[in-house]
C-alpha cells in the first residue's frame, strides 16, 4: 500500500477503518472521492482508489488475505497510487462518524509489521483501537499524545510483545544530535519514530497545531502540516474549512459549509443527494443532507427549509444507545417512537458527545431504561426530555428504570426541568451515588401520585452524602512522602447509620478542581480513597496519614462520611471542604540521559538532562568524576563472530536517594531459598473494572462483525430489502 516500502511492510489485510476527513488540499490535488469505501474480498476493489486524493468519509478495507481470490503479497506489493494521499500522506484524521467511539481501527492482521503513517499529526475526535495484530511493532515509539487531545481511552493490545519488537529509530548511534526528537509519554523519554526509517514528527510548542518538517510554523489557520510556513495555500490540512486551496475560519459568502471542512457552491449542493435520491438542503450557511429540528423542507423548493408552525418532530424508532456511534444515529431526533435503552459504560468526553446527539430528543413513546452506564454522572444530557408516554412498560410495570448506574449522582436540575411520565411507575435499584432525595423528588416532579412500592427504591445512596454537614480539618502534619490528617469526630443524632469516613485525594497542580472532576469520561474515579473507622472513643477524632506520596506535590484533599440507608431515608451525612496542601521537598531523582565525549585530550564535555522527579526547586547540580583503568577485554573482543548490542540509553524514573541506596535488595530479603512472593488478591473494585472490560470488548466485537459480514445483495433481493448502506453520492448525468 506505501509505495516504495520495504520488504518487511505489512502487505496482507484482515481489517482496517479509518475515519477519515480533510486529507489533502493543496492544489495539485485530484479528485475528491465521497461517501467513503469499503473495500473488501477482492484486490481488484483497490483500483477504485485510483483517482482519488481526498476520501470524503470512511475507508474500510476489510477481509483480505492469501486465501481470497489468489491474493499474495506480491499483488500488494505491484500496487502504486501515485495520487492518493490517503494511506502514505495521511496528516488529519477527523472523526467526524465513528467507528464504535473510535476513529483509527486496526484490527487482526496478522502480517503488519508497522503502522507507517509517519505524517500523521492530528486526531481531533474519537479514539483510536489497535489490536490482536501479531507481528505489529513501534507502538511504544510513538508519542500518541502529540497526535490526540485525550489518549486515555485508546486499546492497543495484544499486538506483539515490546520485548520481541526490535524499535530501532533512524539515527540511534548518533548521540550528540540524534535524528528523532525526544519526548516524555508513559513515564519514559525516548526517541519518537513510525519506523526505522522515519522519525515522528514533532512540532515547537509555539507552533501549536501545524509545523513544517523543518519545525517551522504554519499559518494559523492550518492543521497539522504544510509545505511552506505562514502559507494559508501551502496547508496540508485546514482547522476549519478549504476554499479555493485556501484554508479560511469561515466560508465566504455565495458558498456553503459541508462536511465539516469545505465549501462548496449552491450549484455543487444541488448534486449532492442521499442513496434515497433525496436532495441535501441549505440552511444556516451549510449543505446538510435534512432540515435541523424545528425546521420542515419548502414544498415548492425542497433545498430549502421552513421554520415550522409550533412543534416540528423527527421521529426515530427505538434504539440501544451503547456507544458515542450509536447516539450519533439519533441527531435531529425529536420523538423516539418506542423505547430509549442507555446502556453506556466507557468514553470520552461522554456528556457533551451525548447531548449533541441526543439533547432535543422531547417524547419517549415507551419507556427509558438507563443502565449499567458507569459513564455518567447526571442525564441532563437530555436536556429537552419533556414526556415519557409509557406505551410499552418495562416487565409491564415500569416507565423509567436506572439500575447499576455506580457513578450516576444527579438527574435533572429540577428548578429548570419538567418531566412528566403518562403511565408507569420509576424503578432505581444499585445506583450507590444517587441520593434517595432525588429519587423522592424526581417521583414528584414527574406527576405520580400513588406511593411507591417497596422494592422501586431499594440500595441507592450508600456511598452519597446527601445532606451533608461541613466537616473541619483540625490539623496536618506533612513530610517529603507523609500528610498526617485529623479533623472533627462528626457525630449525628442517633448515629446508627454511619458506617467509617473516606478520605479522597488527589494530585492537583491547581487550586480550582472539584469533587466529580475525573468522575465522568470512563466510568473511572481519579481521586485516590483511603477507609478511615470511626473512633470508638467519641473524645478522640478521627486521623489518618496518606502513604507514598511524592514530594513537593500538592494534593487536593477531602473527607466524607458514609452513611447507611435505613429504609427509604438517608440519613444526614458530612463533608468537608476540598483544601489543598504540599507535600516537602526531598532528594531529587538522577539526572537524565548523561553523556560525554572528549573535546580534546585533556577535556570532557558533559551534558544531562533535568531530573524526571526534581522534588523541589533545583539550585545547582554536583559533578563528580574518576579516572578509570581501561577495559582490556574490549582489546580482546571478537567483533566479527559476536555482534555488538546496539547501547540503548534507558531515561531516570526512579528515585535515588541515601535511605533507598542502604536498603537491602530481594534477594538478601529472602535468604538463600529465593522464596518468591505471590500476588495479592485483587480488589472487587479491579474485579468490576475487568469484568466491565470483557462485557466492552464482547459488544465491540459484536459490533465489529456486524459492520464487516454483510449479506449479498443477491440475499437481499430475495429477501424483499435493501443493501445496507449510508452516505451520499454525487447525481450522475448522462451524455
Amino acid at each position: 500500500m506505501i509505495p516504495g516500502a520495504p520488504i518487511g511492510s505489512p502487505t496482507l489485510f484482515w481489517g482496517l477503518t479509518l475515519s477519515v476527513f480533510t486529507i489533502c488540499i493543496l492544489s495539485a490535488c485530484g479528485e475528491i472521492c465521497s461517501p467513503g469505501f469499503d473495500i473488501r474480498n477482492d484486490i481488484s476493489e483497490l483500483n477504485r482508489l485510483e483517482n482519488c486524493t481526498v476520501v470524503e468519509g470512511f475507508l474500510q478495507i476489510l477481509l483480505m488475505n492469501d486465501k481470497t481470490k489468489n491474493i499474495n503479497q506480491e499483488l500488494f506489493r505491484s500496487l502504486s497510487f501515485p495520487k492518493l494521499t490517503v494511506i502514505t500522506d495521511l496528516t488529519v484524521i477527523r472523526g467526524r462518524n465513528l467507528f464504535y467511539n473510535y476513529a483509527l481501527v486496526i484490527y487482526e492482521m496478522p502480517n503488519l509489521k508497522d503502522i507507517g503513517l509517519y505524517n500523521l499529526r492530528n486526531i481531533t475526535r474519537g479514539a483510536m483501537r489497535i489490536e490482536k495484530n501479531s507481528e505489529l511493532c513501534y507502538l511504544d515509539s510513538v508519542d500518541w499524545s502529540l497526535i490526540m487531545n485525550a489518549e486515555f481511552n485508546n486499546i492497543i493490545n495484544l499486538n506483539k510483545k515490546p520485548k520481541e519488537c526490535d524499535n530501532v529509530c533512524p539515527g540511534i548511534m548518533v548521540k550528540d544530535k540524534p535524528l528523532c526528537q525526544r519526548t516524555s509519554f508513559n513515564d519514559n523519554h525516548e526517541a519518537r519514530c513510525w519506523t526505522s526509517n522515519h522519525c515522528q514528527k514533532v512540532c515547537p510548542e509555539r507552533c501549536k497545531l501545524a509545523c513544517t518538517d523543518q519545525g517551522e510554523c504554519c499559518h494559523s489557520q492550518c492543521l497539522g502540516s504544510c509545505t511552506e510556513p505562514h502559507n494559508d495555500m501551502a496547508c496540508s490540512a485546514c482547522l476549519h474549512y478549504h476554499h479555493e486551496g485556501r484554508c479560511v475560519q469561515d466560508c465566504p459568502p455565495g458558498t456553503y459549509k459541508f462536511e465539516g471542512w469545505r465549501c462548496i457552491t449552491m450549484d455543487l449542493c444541488s448534486q449532492v443527494h442521499l442513496l434515497d435520491d433525496t436532495q441535501f438542503v441549505l440552511h444556516g450557511g451549510e449543505c446538510m443532507p435534512e432540515c435541523p429540528s424545528g425546521f420542515t423542507r419548502n414544498e415548492t423548493n425542497p433545498m430549502f427549509c421552513n421554520a415550522c408552525n409550533g412543534p416540528c418532530d423527527k421521529s426515530c424508532p427505538s434504539s440501544k444507545i451503547d456507544s458515542v456511534d450509536a447516539a450519533q444515529s439519533l441527531k435531529g431526533c425529536t420523538v423516539i417512537d418506542g423505547n430509549l435503552d442507555i446502556n453506556i459504560r466507557h468514553g470520552n468526553n461522554i456528556t457533551s458527545e451525548l447531548e449533541s446527539f441526543m439533547g432535543l430528543i422531547q417524547r419517549v413513546t415507551g419507556y427509558v431504561k438507563i443502565r449499567h452506564s458507569h459513564a455518567l454522572v447526571s442525564l441532563s444530557f437530555l436536556k429537552s426530555l419533556r414526556f415519557i408516554n409509557g406505551h410499552k412498560l418495562i416487565d409491564n410495570i415500569y416507565a423509567f428504570s436506572a439500575i447499576n448506574n455506580q457513578n450516576l449522582q444527579n438527574l435533572w436540575d429540577w428548578n429548570q426541568h419538567n418531566l412528566a411520565i403518562l403511565n408507569g411507575r420509576l424503578f432505581f435499584r444499585l445506583n450507590p451515588k444517587l441520593c434517595i432525595s432525588e429519587i423522592h423528588k424526581m417521583w414528584e416532579k414527574t406527576g405520580k401520585t400513588e406511593k411507591p412500592e417497596e422494592g422501586d427504591f431499594l440500595n441507592n445512596g450508600e456511598q452519597a452524602s446527601c445532606k451533608s454537614h461541613i466537616l473541619k480539618f483540625k490539623s496536618n502534619v506533612t513530610s517529603s512522602h507523609t500528610i498526617g490528617l485529623t479533623w472533627e469526630n462528626y457525630r449525628p443524632p442517633g448515629y446508627k447509620g454511619m458506617i467509617s469516613f473516606i478520605v479522597y485525594y488527589k494530585q492537583s497542580p491547581f487550586q480550582n478542581i472539584t469533587e466529580f472532576d475525573g468522575q465522568d469520561g470512563c466510568g473511572s474515579n481519579s481521586w485516590h480513597m483511603v477507609d478511615v473507622d470511626l473512633p470508638q472513643d467519641q473524645s478522640i477524632d478521627p486521623k489518618i496519614t496518606l502513604l507514598h506520596l511524592k514530594p513537593w506535590t500538592q494534593y487536593a484533599i477531602f473527607v466524607k462520611v458514609i452513611t447507611l440507608q435505613l429504609g427509604d431515608k438517608h440519613i444526614t451525612g458530612a463533608k468537608s471542604d476540598i483544601i489543598y496542601i504540599r507535600t516537602r521537598p526531598s532528594l531529587p531523582s538522577m539526572p537524565k540521559d548523561p553523556r560525554a565525549y572528549a573535546n580534546s585530550s585533556t577535556q570532557l564535555i558533559v551534558k544531562w538532562s533535568p531530573p524526571a522527579f526534581p522534588n523541589g526547586n533545583l539550585t545547582y547540580y554536583l559533578v563528580r568524576w574518576q579516572q578509570q583503568p581501561e577495559d582490556r577485554e574490549l582489546y580482546q573482543h571478537n567483533y566479527c563472530s559476536k555482534k555488538l548490542k546496539i547501547p540503548l540509553r534507558i531515561s531516570a524514573t526512579g528515585h535515588m536517594d541515601m535511605e533507598e541506596s542502604t536498603k537491602p535488595t530481594k534477594s538478601d530479603l529472602a535468604g538463600a531459598g529465593n522464596v518468591q512472593c505471590c500476588n495479592c488478591p485483587k480488589t472487587s473494585e479491579v474485579k468490576d473494572r475487568e469484568k466491565d472490560d470483557r462485557l466492552f470488548f464482547k459488544m465491540f466485537e459484536n459490533f465489529l462483525h456486524n459492520a464487516i459480514f454483510l449479506p449479498r445483495y443477491s440475499d437481499l433481493l430475495t429477501c424483499g430489502n435493501q443493501p445496507r448502506n449510508s452516505g451520499s453520492r454525487w447525481r450522475r448525468t448522462s451524455g
